[in-house]
């Protein structure tokens, strides 16, 4: 087998350096909204307790996942992918409600960072469907089927929402009326 000479040697540090890196910067950027986000409460919808291949997890549905086409004032229809804004206050109970959504970025208050992940007929008229990263809270098999039951009555999300609206999933509070 052949040795590597210096260059190669420092170019196949580099490669792996470089590659630690950038997995480094994925896990940082997932966890700021932990870190520094401000924590909010959100009514949810609960859609699906389990995943044959995922796993133990409540799907959630948001009053604001799906949002009528008009909400956005545009001429041309939102792509798949799109990035949008939501914007959220703060009702009487400190649950936060929709308040309006954007194709930029608010420049204050609290909102979220989406995605528009379709788009179709309701018969209120055309919706897009947002994705916001904390539509799957995963849990133990037991807590799962427990929460599952609980939702049914109502349920709270609590997020943690950084300043760039990028949002975290903390914990799901079920049984909330």
């Amino acid at each position: 087998m052949k040795q590597l000479n210096g260059r190669q040697q420092l170019a196949l540090a580099a490669a792996l350096l470089f590659q630690f890196l950038v997995l480094i910067g994925m896990v940082v950027t997932a966890q700021v909204p932990l870190w520094t986000g401000q924590e909010i409460r959100i009514e949810t919808i609960p859609v699906d307790p389990r995943s044959l291949f995922r796993g133990n997890y409540a799907r959630l549905q948001y009053a604001f996942s799906e949002l009528d086409t008009g909400v956005f004032g545009q001429d041309r229809p939102l792509r798949n992918g799109e990035v949008v804004y939501v914007s959220l206050t703060p009702d009487k109970q400190g649950l936060y409600r929709f308040a309006g959504a954007s194709l930029q970025e608010p420049e204050d208050g609290v909102f979220l960072r989406g995605r528009v992940s379709g788009q179709w007929w309701r018969r209120e008229g055309n919706v897009y469907r947002i994705r916001y990263g904390i539509e799957a809270f995963f849990a133990p098999k037991e807590r799962a089927l427990a929460l599952e039951s609980e939702l049914r009555e109502g349920g709270v999300a609590v997020l943690r929402v950084s300043a760039s609206g990028r949002a975290r999933l903390e914990r799901v509070i079920g049984g909330v009326d």
